[in-house]
Formats: C-alpha cells, sequence, structure tokens
C-alpha cells in the first residue's frame, strides 16, 4: 500500500489523551536567552501514561560558566554543584532517548523547548518530530481569577492541589506541572476535550454545543476536496476547501474562531457535505463553482462571479471606450474583467490620459456634424463630432489604444509617467496621486487581460507536476477551464494513463472574445499552478504567449510602490489603502 493510499485509510478520530505517554520536563538555566549564551544547569523530567508515573529523569548540567549569584540564590543551585556534572553533550542524547516516543509537556515550554533545540542544532543532533503541550498555554484559556491569580507555575500547583511544591529545581517543578497537566486535563474533559488534537486547537471561546458537533466531520475523508456546511433545511451555509478535509473540518469545532460570523455559521450548521477531489487545484476551483452555485450566505468572496465590468473598445466608425457588463462575440477588444467598477474607470481614464479618444457617449454618424465639446475645446479630443478628423487619422488613434489594451502598454505608461512628473514638479501631489491610482490600475488590468486571454485562446493545455506527495498531479485545461484533473496511479503507464484522462475530460465551448469559459478567478487559480516551478507541458494546442512588450513588464515597479506605501502606513492605521482625494478629471 502507497503512503498515499495509508493516509486516505487511517481512522483518526484523534488521539485519546489516557492512551498517550507525556513527558514533562523542567529546565534551569543560568540566563533566559540559549541564543545569548545562556546555559542549561539541571534537566528534570517525569515519564507519566493514563496517570501513571512510568519514570523519571534527573541530572546537573556542568554549563562551563559561572552561575550567576542571583540564579543561584533562586535556584540553590551553586558552581560546586555542578562542577562534576555532564556536559550538555552527555546529557541531551540521554535525555532525548529517555523522552522518545513521547508529547512533550513543558510549563511555558518555548523557553523549555527553545533551550533543547538550541543544543541539539548546536551539536548538530536532529531534533524529534515532538509535539508540545504547554501547560501555561493551556492555563490561560481555562483557569479565571477564581481559580488562581495568575498562572505561574505555583499558583497552578495550588489551584490543583499538587502534592508536589514547586522550588526551582527542575525534578521538583516537572513533578508539579504532571500534577496542573492532569487537573488541566480533567478540567478539559467536562468541556468535551479527549484527544491530543482536540487538546492542542482548544479555546475556551468555542462553547460546549459547538465542540459536541465534531462528530459532524467523523465521516469525512483525508483528502483535498471541497466541505459544505449546511443547515437544517440543506441549505448551504459555507463552502470550503483542504488538502484534508477531515483535519481541517474538525477545527471548526475544537479551535477558536475569531471571526464572529463563522462561529454565527458552526452554531446554525447540523451536516457537512463534501466532495472528494483528485487534486487540491481541483478543489479551488470546485470551491469557486460551488460558491457562484450556492452563493452561501456565509462566504463572503466569489459569490456572485457574474457582477463584473468590462472595459470595451467599441466596433463603428468613431470608435469610443465603454464600460459594459458582458463580453459580446463582436469582434471587439475587451480589457477585464474588474470587480470594482471604480477601478475599471481608473483604467478609463488613463487610457484617456493618453489618447484623445472621443468620450462621448452614444454612436456618431459616419459624416457627423455636432458642435464640438469643452474636451475638443482643450485638445483632449480629436473631435470627430464636427469634422475636425478624418476617419484614416482616427483609426490610426483606434489602434494605438487597440496595441496598449493587447500588446504594448508602454504610451500609456510613459503619457502618465510624464504626467505625474510634472504635478509633482508643481508640487501638486494629490493629482499626481491620482494619476499614479489610474496607471496602476490600467497597468494591473491589462496584464491580467493578457495572461488570462493567452490561456484562454489555446484549446487544450496539459500539465503534470510532482506534488508534495511525490505523486504526478495532471490537469486538462480546455479555453482557460479546468476539464479533467487527475493523479497518475504507480503502476500505470503515464502516457496511457493521460491519453485517457484527455478523452474524459468535459467538452468547453470557448467563450465570447477574451472572456474565459469558466470565471476569469477560476481560470487565475489554474495559471497559478501552470505558472509553479516544476510544471511540464504535456500537451498544447494552440499558442500559448504573452505579450513581449505586455503590461506585465511593468508589474514589478507598482508593486513595489504598493508595498512602500504599506510600509509607510503605521499597521493599525490600515484599511485598505485607498486613495482619499476625489480624481481629477
Amino acid at each position: 500500500m502507497s503512503r498515499w493510499d495509508a493516509q486516505m485509510s487511517f481512522d483518526e478520530l484523534g488521539r485519546p489523551l489516557r492512551d498517550l505517554t507525556f513527558c514533562v520536563v523542567d529546565l534551569e538555566t543560568t540566563g533566559g536567552s540559549a541564543a545569548g549564551g545562556s546555559m542549561i544547569t539541571e534537566v528534570g523530567a517525569v515519564k507519566v501514561r493514563g496517570g501513571e508515573v512510568l519514570g523519571e529523569f534527573q541530572t546537573l548540567v556542568n554549563p562551563h560558566a559561572a552561575i550567576p549569584p542571583f540564579i543561584a540564590v533562586l535556584t540553590g543551585i551553586s558552581d560546586s554543584m555542578v562542577a562534576t556534572a555532564p556536559s550538555i553533550e552527555t546529557v541531551l542524547p540521554a535525555f532525548l532517548e529517555f523522552a522518545r516516543g513521547c508529547v512533550l509537556v513543558a510549563h511555558n515550554a518555548p523557553f523549555d523547548v527553545g533551550f533543547l533545540q538550541h543544543f541539539a542544532a548546536q551539536q548538530q543532533r536532529p531534533w524529534p518530530a515532538f509535539e508540545v503541550v504547554d501547560t501555561a498555554r493551556l492555563a490561560r484559556r481555562v483557569i479565571t481569577r477564581d481559580d488562581a491569580p495568575n498562572c505561574k507555575l505555583s499558583s497552578l500547583a495550588v489551584a490543583f492541589g499538587s502534592t508536589t511544591t514547586p522550588d526551582h529545581r527542575a525534578l521538583s517543578d516537572a513533578r508539579a506541572t504532571v500534577d496542573v497537566l492532569h487537573g488541566l486535563m480533567e478540567r478539559l474533559g467536562g468541556l468535551g476535550v479527549h484527544t491530543l488534537e482536540e487538546l492542542s486547537t482548544f479555546s475556551s471561546k468555542v462553547s460546549p454545543a459547538v465542540r459536541r458537533k465534531r462528530h459532524l466531520a467523523e465521516h469525512l475523508p483525508h483528502a483535498p476536496g471541497v466541505y459544505l456546511f449546511r443547515d437544517e433545511q440543506e441549505r448551504v451555509l459555507y463552502v470550503g476547501t483542504s488538502r484534508d478535509l477531515r483535519t481541517r473540518v474538525r477545527t471548526y469545532f475544537t479551535a477558536s474562531e475569531n471571526r464572529a460570523r463563522m462561529g454565527e455559521m458552526v452554531r446554525i450548521a447540523t451536516s457537512v457535505s463534501h466532495v472528494v477531489c483528485a487534486t487540491p487545484l481541483e478543489a479551488r476551483v470546485r470551491e469557486l463553482r460551488l460558491i457562484a452555485a450556492h452563493t452561501p450566505k456565509y462566504n463572503r468572496r466569489s459569490r456572485r462571479p457574474d457582477k463584473v465590468h468590462w472595459l470595451k473598445l467599441t466596433v463603428e466608425p468613431w470608435p469610443r471606450l465603454s464600460l459594459v457588463r458582458k463580453v459580446a462575440d463582436d469582434g471587439a477588444d475587451y480589457l477585464g474583467p474588474f470587480g470594482s467598477r471604480r477601478t475599471a474607470e481608473r483604467c478609463v481614464d488613463a487610457l484617456h490620459e493618453s489618447f484623445p479618444l472621443r468620450q462621448c457617449t452614444g454612436r456618431l454618424p459616419l459624416l457627423p456634424s455636432r458642435a464640438p465639446c469643452v474636451l475638443a475645446e482643450m485638445g483632449r479630443c480629436l473631435s470627430p463630432c464636427d469634422g475636425s478628423v478624418d476617419l484614416d487619422t482616427y483609426a490610426d488613434l483606434v489602434a494605438r489604444v487597440r496595441t496598449a489594451l493587447v500588446a504594448d502598454a508602454d504610451a500609456v505608461v510613459e503619457a502618465l509617467t510624464a504626467r505625474m512628473q510634472r504635478l509633482a514638479g508643481d508640487e501638486r501631489f494629490e493629482e499626481a496621486g491620482s494619476h499614479r491610482d489610474r496607471l496602476a490600475a490600467f497597468v494591473r488590468s491589462a496584464s491580467r487581460t493578457q495572461r488570462l486571454g493567452s490561456l484562454t485562446r489555446c484549446p487544450e493545455v496539459v500539465a503534470a507536476r510532482r506534488e508534495d506527495d511525490r505523486r504526478w498531479a495532471v490537469h486538462v485545461v480546455r479555453h482557460g477551464r479546468l476539464a479533467a484533473a487527475g493523479v497518475i496511479p504507480v503502476e500505470a503507464h503515464a502516457g496511457d494513463w493521460v491519453t485517457q484522462l484527455r478523452a474524459s475530460a468535459e467538452t468547453v465551448v470557448p467563450g465570447p472574445g477574451p472572456a474565459p469559459a469558466a470565471t476569469a478567478e477560476e481560470t487565475e487559480q489554474i495559471l497559478r499552478w501552470l505558472e509553479q516551478p516544476g510544471v511540464r507541458l504535456v500537451h498544447v494546442e494552440g499558442d500559448w504567449t504573452s505579450p513581449a512588450r505586455g503590461a506585465g513588464r511593468h508589474l514589478q515597479v507598482h508593486d513595489a510602490v504598493e508595498a512602500s506605501r504599506r510600509d509607510l502606513v503605521p499597521f493599525d492605521e490600515r484599511r485598505n489603502l485607498a486613495t482619499t482625494h476625489q480624481p481629477v478629471r
């Protein structure tokens, strides 16, 4: 059986705490930072299972350095006591052997485990994959002021009636921590926490009623896929995706959910259904499709993929730019889709700043005879409405706009950059910022359209990649839509298997113009997977190319500007970094 098959069949309902062996450890040190030169002076540990002590480990450690006087007073460990003690090079291997196969427990675990890991790395000794429980962290989630004044080990030992009083000696403190651990487990058991997985993800913010719903995840497999929370009327409340369905869904009932809406959703949910997917990419795509189909109340994104805008360069004697809701099969050039009309309008403004296209609405006759508008008087429009320009000259202008949309963004970048420099030189920084935002919107939108369009034009792209589990994932993409997905079985002939996958793939009819046969968000998910390192193209039908002088060449500059803006704005003042000034028209 392959490792993948073993994972798929493993029935993990959680590992009961009563069946696990814990190694409770405590250290005494010369200071608070191993990286800063502090050394270990004593190691104490207790091995316990099902409430029964299985063994103890205790030794002083020679730090080969003087123990600070205040540490000596605190712990009672003096230089003379450790002079003949073994060094950490001898103690650490012995402790790791003692703790082998256990779950490590410590009070303030990052401190103790951090010291042990530091010296393991210093000795070039591999650190075992210990799971760690921090009793201090657990106590802060369980203990109230009525139980103990604080979550120090000494206070918790009193609260839980420990038979050992902590005294800053490693073994005594480890024994006290054992009693604290058992006390915490007893209290958490009343809240429905019975496994290590539930203990690791426990939060007091999860109510017992929600925690009791964890059985809703028990029928889910350990496989990538999509999960759907449903209410008692079988209405879909929320759609999500995960590489491991059961593990992810269980966290909704055992871990802290900081989003209030999601906590509300879990309280309403009465069942969880799922769709197993061959690959994580297929899971993400199916998630998008299910969200669009069901419009779940608790999904904020991707619910209305049809609510988009496109920028269209119209097909008529005197073309203009227009914002439309759908792409028509009319031979026009389109830019988009835009999820926000505001962003689309910024792109229109960027193009109008760069090219003197007419901005009036409606169609013009072949021989117009209107009065010129204010834009014509300002020199920002060639003014075909009053016959100031002939068809050929205007057609040349339209051809340059078309080039900027589909192949070469340099004309727009140069025009708006020059405008920004003039405005900044005149100290008109608000207006310069408005032009910067327009340019950034155009560059990002044009780059996105060019990337989506390049894949959309291909009738078929078949690609494979060796995933983290070492198996080859294969995807068949047709006109930007995922048509099939699968993982090549170990014993299969790769070429024959891929041929069968292609034959069974969904038939995809191309969309009109540059619109993908799927939503833009789905095609972008596919592109991100295709652009990963290690992807191999198995078959390409059509030309999958992007323009050499496309808008993507300018993305790095605008991404750097955006990153700088975020760095300059204090974290607690960040929103969406939207400009506060009104665009200058």
